[in-house]
C-alpha cells in the first residue's frame, strides 16, 4: 500500500497568511469514466486536490477557471490529438502549469513519437506500481515550483 504523501506548494510571501498552506492541483482530463475516477481516487489519497474533465472543452473551461499545478491529460482520450492539444493549451496559461499524458498502456509509450525528447512526458499509470505514479506526479509538481522560483529570483 502506497504511503500518503501531501505535497505543499512553496509560501508566496504577498499572499494572506490564510492561503500559505495549500495542496497541490492536479487536472485530470479522461473519457473514461472508470480510468478518471480511478485515478483521481489515487491521487486524492495521496494528498492532492483533483479536479476531473470528461473531455478537452470541459478541461478547458476549468483551466480558465481556476490555476492547477498539474495538468494530467489522457494519451488516448477522445482523439489521438486531444491530449496534446490539451497540453499545449495549459502552457500557454500564464500561471504555467506542469503537463503530462498518461496512460495504462506499457505498448502505447514505446510505439508512440511524443515520447522523443522535447515532447510531451508520458506517465504510465499501473495499478500495480502506484508508487511509481505518484512519484512521477511529485516530480511534476516538483520541477515545476522549481522552475517558477528560479524566475521570481530573476526578475
Amino acid at each position: 500500500m502506497p504511503t500518503e504523501a501531501i505535497i505543499e506548494l512553496a509560501v508566496v510571501p504577498h499572499l494572506p497568511a490564510s492561503n500559505h498552506r495549500k495542496v497541490a492541483k492536479v487536472l485530470l482530463a479522461d473519457s473514461d469514466l472508470a480510468s478518471r475516477l480511478t485515478l483521481k481516487s489515487l491521487l486524492v489519497k495521496a494528498g492532492y486536490a483533483v479536479d476531473g474533465a470528461a473531455s478537452a472543452a470541459e478541461a478547458v473551461y476549468k483551466l480558465d477557471a481556476r490555476e492547477f499545478q498539474l495538468v494530467l491529460a489522457d494519451l488516448r482520450s477522445e482523439s489521438e490529438d486531444a491530449g496534446p492539444s490539451l497540453l499545449s493549451y495549459a502552457r500557454q496559461k500564464e500561471y504555467r502549469p506542469a503537463t503530462a499524458l498518461f496512460t495504462s498502456d506499457m505498448s502505447e509509450l514505446e510505439s508512440d513519437k511524443r515520447t522523443t525528447p522535447g515532447s510531451d512526458r508520458v506517465v504510465r499509470m499501473s495499478n500495480e506500481d502506484v508508487s511509481n505514479l505518484l512519484a512521477n506526479v511529485a516530480e511534476l509538481i516538483s520541477l515545476r515550483a522549481d522552475r517558477r522560483m528560479r524566475r521570481s529570483l530573476n526578475s
